[in-house]
């Protein structure tokens, strides 16, 4: 027997995989851009690493830092953009047969995408809201990928036959169209990400600081190139946090919350913190995260309202022991209500070296609490202040074993060398970083090989609550390779252990050693 009918033909898996990855891409797209346009709301992959950094155990968390850096969160964000590529590609290529299993996969991608939007803590907007983005990023995912496997099945007659089909030629064209959606969606997501804060951060001019810092000491920049800037550029100021887009949050309509075990709850706007009694402070961060000889570490000239003054105003109640921060993002931290009404220099913050505060360090506000780690001490977006009690609460990280309470260890850096630098045999000089915040440094000293402790020489002291710099030359350098271990000393008379211990529960502790050569 006869037929006219031309043989069925099968597109190659690479169309299926094209057409797969298409129509993700399309969908998240539209998810973001739409999450974009809609403050407070975060995108869907956003959403997906938002619960992948919730869900995380601690030492992962700890090796993403060690190991990435502050690039921890474009790797998070890639690795999530990564696998849903795969997926996406899988169900394009499975979907030139079995177009059933293909939405289905990509269903259920979908879906899980919705979860995490529906439970995601980041979101300032309402929880139907947040579900939107997620919501037609599936819609439009398998709206595309309807359209492209209708056009890789069968012949092109049968294909324009089908009431989404256009042939095979029309596969080039929805091809083309899907393209041409993810350009939009990009666009539209890179143009209005963070639009409402930024132009907000533009248009402010701080007052002046009604008690402004001191200068800085003269010398207190040493004269060793490679050494850290005495204040820390706010470009160059290390970043920890768990927020994978930083919260959209202008100063206009954004309040504090000072409530709990209070006489009176206090609302304050951005326009009050501004109008109040402004007051700066250098101020040396340090983040638990930093291992023994690490980057995360800082110090910045703050401009604030301090903390002491705010909680005065609102009137704390006995048997309060804690003040509970929360950021715009719902991330929450735990601080001793002693080290924000003591004398050290806690703050609310508004400025940071001379301007408003950086989105990606706070805007509009920020916790600044000397002498503790950050993640008890610096809440970046703040929102809310409440009075109360250690044992009515836990903060973010304290539910991923770290401790409540967890001063900063004191410690030492070297700056110079660096790890296997090579010096002249005429030109060997050494410097570098020591804090112990709140309390100061007293000595810093240096080992050459092993052997016996030199001291260096301390630059001057700025205040308590910033790292003091160090230097030291080496006249009678020989040649060969070398080592370099610091120690430091602080005011009370105690000197660092060279015992190791681990980033969790409260902080690393050791001697920092580089490798060095003279020629």
């Amino acid at each position: 027997m006869t037929t006219n009918e031309a043989p069925r033909t099968e597109a190659p898996w690479w169309t299926g995989a094209i057409a797969g990855f298409l129509a993700a891409a399309a969908g998240v797209a539209v998810g973001t851009g739409v999450a974009a346009l809609l403050q407070g709301v975060p995108s869907p992959i956003e959403s997906v690493g938002n619960r992948a950094i919730d869900y995380a155990p601690p030492f992962l968390k700890e090796f993403a830092v060690k190991q990435f850096g502050t690039a921890d969160k474009p790797i998070l964000i890639g690795s999530v953009v990564a696998a849903l590529a795969m997926l996406a590609i899988l169900a394009g290529v499975l979907g030139r047969r079995r177009p059933r299993l293909a939405i289905g996969l990509v269903a259920l991608i979908g879906a899980i995408a919705v979860l995490c939007a529906a439970i995601d803590r980041t979101t300032t907007a309402s929880r139907a809201l947040t579900l939107v983005p997620s919501i037609l990023t599936v819609v439009v995912s398998l709206g595309a990928l309807l359209i492209l496997l209708a056009n890789l099945r069968g012949r092109e007659a049968a294909a324009a036959a089908h009431p989404l089909g256009l042939g095979r030629r029309g596969f080039l064209k929805a091809a083309v169209g899907v393209s041409a959606l993810v350009v939009v969606g990009g666009v539209v997501g890179k143009a209005f990400g963070s639009a409402a804060a930024a132009a907000s951060r533009a248009g402010i001019r701080l007052p002046g600081a009604t008690t402004p810092a001191p200068a800085v000491p003269p010398g207190a920049q040493v004269d060793v190139l490679g050494v850290s800037d005495f204040v820390t550029p706010n470009r160059d100021f290390y970043r920890v946090d768990t927020a994978l887009r930083i919260p959209d949050v202008p100063a206009e309509g954004w309040n504090l919350r000072i409530h709990g075990m209070v006489d009176r709850e206090l609302n304050l706007s951005y326009r009050d913190l501004m109008g109040m009694s402004l007051e700066e402070h250098r101020v040396t961060l340090t983040c638990v995260s930093n291992e023994v000889g690490g980057p995360y570490v800082g110090n910045a000239l703050w401009l604030g309202v301090r903390t002491a003054t705010l909680l005065e105003m609102a009137g704390v109640q006995s048997g309060a022991d804690a003040i509970k921060s929360t950021s715009a993002d719902r991330w929450t931290a735990g601080s001793p209500l002693e080290t924000v009404t003591d004398d050290r220099n806690a703050m609310v913050a508004i400025g940071m070296n001379g301007e408003p505060l950086p989105l990606a360090h706070g805007f509009p506000a920020r916790l600044v609490i000397p002498g503790l780690y950050g993640f008890v001490s610096a809440t970046k977006w703040l929102t809310d202040i409440e009075v109360t009690r250690f044992a009515d609460f836990k903060g973010y990280w304290t539910t991923r074993d770290y401790t409540a309470l967890a001063p900063i260890k004191f410690s030492s850096r070297i700056d110079v060398p660096s790890s296997f630098q090579a010096f002249p045999q005429d030109r060997v000089r050494f410097g570098g970083v020591a804090w112990a915040q709140t309390v100061g440094i007293a000595k810093v000293e240096v080992s050459l090989d092993k052997g016996d402790w030199r001291e260096a020489t301390l630059a001057p002291e700025d205040n308590v609550e910033t790292w003091r710099q160090w230097s030291y030359d080496w006249q009678d350098a020989t040649p060969g390779n070398h080592q370099l271990t610091i120690r430091a000393t602080d005011k009370d008379g105690t000197t660092q252990t060279s015992d190791r211990a681990r980033i969790r529960p409260n902080g690393t502790t050791g001697w920092h050693s580089v490798q060095f050569r003279v020629e």
